[in-house]
């Protein structure tokens, strides 16, 4: 699914979180949005979910402008979304999570007269449970899983809607190399078995450039650069704005802090 970002625009008391941004993400493409603190990040991802309403500005789904639905609508158009803090049942286990999770997305939660998951959900349940790697830990409650795990259920709730375009804030976020490595491998994979249109928010360099097609950066709202891994590690206004001489996850002196609502 080919997402298209036009003119989009968000101010909060005034002041542009998000300004004047227009990119294009190609159908089935796997994309970085990079950039300092504070840059509109999240803001941006928060608007093309719909979790808040634009200024201005549209968002395209293979054409179609979905600009004015709500997140329920945008989610059910194919606009899946995981979080930096995993939000899931901490007191419900994996595999209820995602029965849960898969219920809701058919149209059954809440139905009064239903004991049972309806006929396939809890198939589906397992199927994305085993594309996430869950499989192993299907009957842990989610508030005890590790800090991996618990990113990786938050993923697999986005996948078990069926997404065709899935927005990843910070999938690395709070975690050692190792784990880091573990879980952008887990992501790629998952991003080539299921044919998705893949942006994700990384500040590890390292990651980034290894693992994105193409990058995006931003930077106080607005779009500041886009390109391949290569052009975006050589481009000046860049390396002055966030990279730093060594080209790594450092942002510029004097940038500001992530205060994004």
């Amino acid at each position: 699914m080919r997402l298209e970002i036009r003119r989009l625009t968000k101010a909060f008391g005034g002041v542009h979180a998000i300004e004047d941004v227009s990119l294009d993400f190609a159908s089935g493409s796997l994309s970085a949005v990079i950039g300092p603190n504070g840059a509109g990040k999240t803001t941006f991802f928060n608007l093309i979910s719909g979790a808040f309403p634009a200024d201005s500005g549209q968002v395209l789904l293979d054409g179609e402008d979905v600009t004015s639905l709500g997140k329920i609508a945008r989610l059910r158009r194919g606009i899946g979304r995981a979080f930096q803090v995993a939000s899931c049942f901490p007191t419900m286990t994996v595999e209820e999570n995602l029965v849960a999770a898969v219920t809701a997305h058919v149209g059954q939660w809440g139905n009064p007269g239903r004991r049972l998951p309806p006929a396939g959900v809890r198939e589906r349940a397992h199927e994305v449970m085993e594309l996430a790697g869950l499989t192993k830990v299907a009957g842990v409650e989610a508030a005890i899983l590790s800090h991996g795990d618990q990113k990786l259920l938050d993923i697999a709730l986005a996948l078990a809607l069926e997404p065709r375009v899935l927005l990843l804030d910070e999938p690395t976020a709070g975690m050692g190399p190792d784990e880091r490595w573990r879980m952008i491998e887990r992501v790629r994979g998952l991003w080539e078995r299921q044919k998705l249109t893949l942006v994700f928010i990384e500040h590890d360099m390292d990651i980034v450039f290894q693992v994105a097609s193409s990058i995006r950066v931003l930077c106080y709202g607005r779009v500041l650069a886009e390109g391949t891994p290569d052009e975006i590690r050589s481009n000046q206004a860049v390396i002055d704005a966030y990279l730093g001489t060594e080209g790594h996850d450092t942002p510029a002196e004097g940038a500001p802090s992530e205060a994004t609502p």
